[in-house]
């Protein structure tokens, strides 16, 4: 890779040389469309557009680095770019010409790291204080044991705070997050602490306010077929598959993200796009570790035998919540029946649902079987964005738990082949909240309003209207701002946490990262309520037992053969020897003896 580099889209503005731009835009509902040339509030120049087939329209203009620009339709409104690289001041505002050759890189024999490697670490920019915060973190990053720092999405939208999910601007860095030369530092300061960066990005459906698609391209959605945000985006289109392949293609190669996460593709009806798209990304980026997630409550193990390196484990995170929490509400109803053997299950195979009836999706099969799968083909967590912030109150699993139990289900987590990922702020036993928020104004904020407080009716904690009204308003600045304020209560607690995060990444790096690639389960079984024990080969290494117990009682179990490893409580491994694993602990073992004797069983 050079010092310099640009990806040259086939639609927006591409600045040409110092005082050419050609603008190009798929405009299928227009007949004529201009190029408005902004100073300040004003045009002061406009440049008609030619018309090419397949609804496109493509002008070169003198046009330099840092213009302001709008299109302009029929009827005299005017209109942002979709494929902006920058917003002047917000997704309604003018987009600008942007020459991305600017920015000098320093990691230019970086290629990435290897998926077995990874240690993914969940940030919500404007929580961390933008990219810049985000960057005089990497060192404790590091030394935490993280290799890849995940953002939440960064594509613009309105206001000055947001999730997010409601982006309209799907190649344009937040503004309030920082420049795109800012988003470039970072991303070349983390390599160079040898961190990955991924970015999640959101292809099923645009926010509420600031896209105008609608207006002079209605055939990027289809009225036919409906998403929880309405019309669906139409993939049939091809200009629509283009436009979004190629927003994947320019993170990955002008901002030089080691990886995606696609966010909620089971809104996406169609498919083989996911695969198309994935297959032209490995083409296209060389010999780069480039790594592909899904979150996608199909469960569709077929995405993960093609070019998709893994999905979020929903499926485990939800069958451990129900085992540390004992709520059944919502969506956690799939897994209060018999969830050790699902946890077993999970441990065993990957996904718990492999097209078996699913009761909260009307008790239709969902699934594939997954367990062909390698193990770090699913990226396994405690905690995240959703599963936080999806809840009224924004509560973590500090306060939902006992921390013993907790302690117990990380150990299992860090130390099992799955990937992990952590929330910003989980290692160190964080009481923050992390609420969903946002920042629109008038009809709009007062919808949302209504709808966050009317979604949680259905739970008996907010069945009656007056507790509903106890649920934060997410367009208030301070939801934002207790969700973006790490709390300083207890700092020996808090130490406590992140040496114990610490302890258990430095072994899994040390002990275990070496051999994952070729890990393979050796099934996973039930000693009793709440209690598992699961076994994964590793190749070279030996036979890799955990044993985890997330009940308050003891469980009996014989001790597995090998050196104990790690104990999530002290004397837990001890106790082991007499035929029990006390309450609410996980050990692990490794028997490098078992090796060849594994093996021989094929």
């Amino acid at each position: 890779m050079s010092e310099r580099s640009a990806y040259q889209l086939p639609f927006g503005a591409q600045l040409l040389d110092e005082r050419q731009t050609r603008f190009r835009i798929w405009a299928p509902g227009v007949d004529r469309i201009s190029v408005d040339v902004m100073d300040g509030d004003q045009v002061s120049d406009t440049f008609p557009m030619q018309r090419e087939d397949a609804g496109y329209f493509s002008v070169t203009a003198p046009v330099a680095d840092g213009t302001a620009y709008f299109y302009r339709l029929p009827d005299g409104m005017q209109v942002p770019d979709p494929a902006s690289r920058l917003q002047r001041d917000d997704v309604n505002g003018p987009s600008v010409v942007v020459d991305p050759r600017s920015y000098r890189w320093r990691q230019t024999q970086w290629r990435g790291r290897p998926w077995e490697e990874m240690v993914i670490y969940e940030v919500h920019p404007g929580c961390w204080g933008g990219f810049t915060g985000i960057e005089q973190r990497l060192n404790y990053l590091r030394d935490l044991g993280v290799t890849a720092i995940e953002l939440m999405p960064i594509a613009d939208f309105p206001g000055e705070r947001n999730w997010g999910y409601d982006g309209v601007m799907p190649f344009a860095p937040d503004r309030s997050y920082g420049t795109p030369e800012e988003l470039k530092q970072l991303i070349d300061a983390a390599h160079e602490a040898g961190i990955c960066v991924y970015l999640d990005v959101v292809y099923n459906h645009f926010g509420p306010e600031g896209n105008y698609l609608h207006t002079y391209a209605p055939q990027f959605f289809n009225p036919e077929k409906h998403s929880p945000w309405g019309a669906a985006i139409d993939f049939e289109q091809v200009p629509v598959r283009e436009f979004f392949a190629n927003n994947a293609l320019y993170w990955l190669s002008e901002y030089r993200f080691d990886g995606l996460r696609f966010d909620a593709v089971h809104a996406i009806s169609e498919a083989d796009w996911l695969d198309e798209m994935a297959a032209q990304v490995r083409a296209e980026t060389g010999d780069r570790h480039i790594h592909l997630m899904l979150e996608n409550e199909r469960n569709r193990a077929t995405h993960l035998e093609k070019d998709f390196d893994a999905q979020w484990n929903d499926d485990g995170h939800n069958v451990l919540h129900v085992l540390l929490t004992d709520e059944h509400e919502g969506y956690y109803g799939n897994y209060v029946s018999e969830p050790t053997k699902k946890l077993a299950r999970m441990l065993e195979s990957g996904f718990v649902y492999q097209g078996e009836p699913s009761p909260r999706h009307g008790n239709k099969p969902r699934g594939e079987p997954s367990g062909h799968l390698a193990p770090t083909q699913f990226v396994l967590f405690l905690q995240n964005h959703d599963q936080i912030g999806n809840r009224a109150c924004g509560e973590r699993l500090t306060t939902l738990t006992d921390p013993q139990a907790l302690r117990a289900a990380v150990t299992l987590q860090l130390l099992c082949p799955q990937i992990p990922l952590l929330f910003m702020d989980e290692e160190r036993g964080s009481t923050t909240p992390f609420l969903y928020f946002t920042d629109f104004h008038g009809e709009l904020a007062a919808a949302v309003r209504d709808g966050r407080r009317k979604e949680f009716q259905a739970f008996s904690a907010f069945a009656d209207p007056e507790a509903q009204q106890q649920i934060p308003d997410p367009n208030e600045e301070e939801t934002f701002l207790r969700s973006a304020a790490f709390k300083v209560e207890d700092k020996p607690q808090q130490q406590a946490f992140h040496d114990f995060y610490r302890q258990l990444l430095t072994l899994r790096h040390r002990t275990l990262v070496p051999h994952l690639a070729e890990a393979r389960s050796l099934g996973a079984f039930v000693l009793g309520e709440k209690a598992v024990t699961a076994r994964w080969e590793l190749p070279g290494k030996g036979v890799l037992s955990l044993i985890v117990n997330l009940a308050a009682n003891e469980v009996d179990v014989t001790a597995p053969q090998g050196k104990l490893l790690f104990e999530s409580r002290q004397h837990a491994g001890e106790s082991l020897k007499s035929g029990s694993l006390p309450g609410y602990s996980s050990v692990a073992f490794l028997d490098g003896d078992a090796v060849e004797n594994s093996s021989s069983r094929e």
